[in-house]
């Protein structure tokens, strides 16, 4: 049976890792086919290495690394695939394959746009606004991506807008979002995270927002995460990683 090893990033909140599980046993219901194991990059056990030497332990002779991360920049260039290097050199007999990051799939979107939904909020209703929740990078490219979000939520709505705002870093904080969302009026805002698990910086997000604003669910295990989990692995034979060695984004 081949192994899927899914990747998170990990969090002193057990919310985070609740709801990675939560991914993983839905990972597993669709692909009763692959031996699908859970491990994590910081701060929640198992680590990464440690589910390694499991796998190699019982004689698997191959695994897939797919990195359950919404962005491609340091966990994803450095350091998981320094985590590989080093388990192929103490594991010889073993080929380790690292998959491409969950990213700002289209299916993901989808399920954004679900969460804001499920506040309760009319599809048709113009008076609402979105607040889209991201973590944030000191890479200005990747959050330049990220913010393409706002546009692609809209889709297929008659929403006033939509905002990307960051939980770290100096750009478009969420206080910025509100001022843009509420210029031409009084409107229904949505903060929407665009987060696989809850933990504390979206708490933090969620903070910055007065009670009137609607909180959405993070991505979690709805369905499609799944889906996407399951394309990821599928499509790993042909993704050739982004390896940035001098690399000093950690995020």
């Amino acid at each position: 049976m081949s192994v899927l090893i899914a990747v998170a990033h990990g969090s002193r909140d057990p919310r985070s890792a609740e709801t990675v599980a939560a991914v993983v046993d839905g990972v597993r219901l669709r692909r009763p086919d692959l031996d699908v194991r859970v491990a994590y990059l910081d701060l929640t056990e198992p680590a990464v290495g440690t589910v390694i030497g499991e796998v190699a332990a019982e004689g698997h002779s191959s695994a897939v690394v797919v990195p359950l991360l919404l962005g491609s920049a340091f966990h994803a260039r450095v350091d998981l695939p320094g985590i590989l290097d080093a388990a192929r050199v103490r594991y010889p007999w073993m080929t380790f394959t690292q998959a491409d990051v969950l990213g700002d799939d289209s299916r993901l979107v989808d399920v954004l746009r679900a969460r804001v939904l499920g506040t309760g909020v009319d599809r048709d209703d113009p008076d609402v606004a979105v607040a889209v929740a991201a973590v944030g990078s000191s890479d200005s490219l990747a959050n330049r991506r990220t913010r393409t979000l706002a546009s692609r939520l809209l889709d297929g709505t008659e929403w006033s807008g939509a905002q990307v705002c960051f939980a770290t870093g100096v750009e478009s904080p969420p206080a910025d979002a509100v001022a843009r969302l509420t210029a031409a009026g009084p409107r229904r805002v949505v903060v929407a995270p665009w987060f696989l698990a809850p933990g504390l910086l979206i708490d933090r997000v969620f903070g910055a927002f007065d009670n009137s604003a609607l909180r959405a669910d993070v991505l979690g295990d709805h369905p499609l995460v799944a889906d996407v989990v399951s394309s990821r692995f599928d499509e790993a034979p042909r993704y050739q990683p982004r390896i940035d060695e001098s690399s000093t984004v950690r995020r």
